[in-house]
Protein backbone atom coordinates (compact mmCIF):
# COMPACT_ATOMS: atom_id res chain seq x y z
CA UNK A 1 0.00 0.00 0.00
CA UNK A 2 1.34 3.43 -0.96
CA UNK A 3 1.96 5.95 1.83
CA UNK A 4 -0.18 9.06 1.62
CA UNK A 5 1.76 12.27 1.03
CA UNK A 6 0.17 15.43 2.43
CA UNK A 7 1.66 18.85 1.86
CA UNK A 8 2.90 20.46 5.09
CA UNK A 9 0.30 23.23 5.16
CA UNK A 10 -2.47 20.62 4.93
CA UNK A 11 -0.75 18.33 7.40
CA UNK A 12 -1.31 21.07 9.96
CA UNK A 13 -5.08 20.71 9.42
CA UNK A 14 -4.87 16.97 10.04
CA UNK A 15 -2.81 17.55 13.19
CA UNK A 16 -5.42 20.01 14.47
CA UNK A 17 -8.19 17.50 13.79
CA UNK A 18 -6.26 14.83 15.69
CA UNK A 19 -5.75 17.21 18.59
CA UNK A 20 -9.49 17.98 18.62
CA UNK A 21 -10.27 14.27 18.74
CA UNK A 22 -7.86 13.75 21.62
CA UNK A 23 -9.37 16.68 23.55
CA UNK A 24 -12.89 15.30 22.95
CA UNK A 25 -11.79 11.95 24.36
CA UNK A 26 -10.23 13.57 27.42
CA UNK A 27 -13.29 15.79 28.04
CA UNK A 28 -15.36 12.61 28.20
CA UNK A 29 -12.83 11.14 30.64
CA UNK A 30 -12.28 8.12 28.43
CA UNK A 31 -8.94 6.37 28.30
CA UNK A 32 -7.21 5.65 25.02
CA UNK A 33 -7.67 1.93 25.66
CA UNK A 34 -11.43 2.36 26.15
CA UNK A 35 -11.88 4.34 22.95
CA UNK A 36 -9.69 2.00 20.92
CA UNK A 37 -11.59 -1.06 22.12
CA UNK A 38 -15.00 0.53 21.48
CA UNK A 39 -13.89 1.71 18.03
CA UNK A 40 -12.53 -1.73 17.17
CA UNK A 41 -9.02 -0.45 16.46
CA UNK A 42 -5.61 -1.00 18.01
CA UNK A 43 -4.37 1.44 20.64
CA UNK A 44 -1.51 2.33 18.28
CA UNK A 45 -4.04 3.28 15.58
CA UNK A 46 -5.84 5.57 18.01
CA UNK A 47 -2.49 7.19 18.77
CA UNK A 48 -2.07 7.88 15.03
CA UNK A 49 -5.63 9.23 14.80
CA UNK A 50 -4.93 11.61 17.65
CA UNK A 51 -1.78 12.74 15.83
CA UNK A 52 -3.77 13.36 12.64
CA UNK A 53 -1.83 10.80 10.64
CA UNK A 54 -2.78 10.79 6.94
CA UNK A 55 -2.10 7.07 6.61
CA UNK A 56 -4.95 6.02 8.89
CA UNK A 57 -8.09 4.76 7.13
CA UNK A 58 -11.12 7.04 7.17
CA UNK A 59 -13.09 4.19 8.72
CA UNK A 60 -10.88 4.35 11.80
CA UNK A 61 -11.43 8.10 12.11
CA UNK A 62 -15.18 7.56 11.73
CA UNK A 63 -15.30 4.84 14.38
CA UNK A 64 -13.42 7.00 16.86
CA UNK A 65 -15.81 9.89 16.21
CA UNK A 66 -18.74 7.49 16.63
CA UNK A 67 -17.44 6.33 20.01
CA UNK A 68 -17.15 9.98 21.07
CA UNK A 69 -20.68 10.75 19.84
CA UNK A 70 -19.34 13.02 17.10
CA UNK A 71 -20.33 10.93 14.08
CA UNK A 72 -22.49 13.74 12.72
CA UNK A 73 -19.34 15.84 12.28
CA UNK A 74 -18.24 13.31 9.67
CA UNK A 75 -21.22 14.12 7.46
CA UNK A 76 -20.15 17.77 7.34
CA UNK A 77 -16.96 16.93 5.43
CA UNK A 78 -17.12 18.55 1.99
CA UNK A 79 -20.77 19.50 2.61
CA UNK A 80 -20.24 23.17 1.77
CA UNK A 81 -18.73 22.89 -1.72
CA UNK A 82 -18.53 26.58 -2.62
CA UNK A 83 -16.09 26.08 -5.51
CA UNK A 84 -18.11 23.20 -6.98
CA UNK A 85 -21.29 25.26 -6.85
CA UNK A 86 -19.55 28.14 -8.66
CA UNK A 87 -18.43 25.74 -11.40
CA UNK A 88 -21.93 24.35 -11.65
CA UNK A 89 -23.44 27.85 -11.85
CA UNK A 90 -21.00 28.81 -14.62
CA UNK A 91 -22.07 25.76 -16.63
CA UNK A 92 -25.70 26.85 -16.32
CA UNK A 93 -25.05 30.28 -17.84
Amino acid sequence: MKKQVVLPKYGILLEKMGENIKLARKRRKLTAVQVAERAGIARSTLYLVEKGDAGVAMGAYFNVLRVLGLQDDFSRLAADDVFGRKLQDLALL
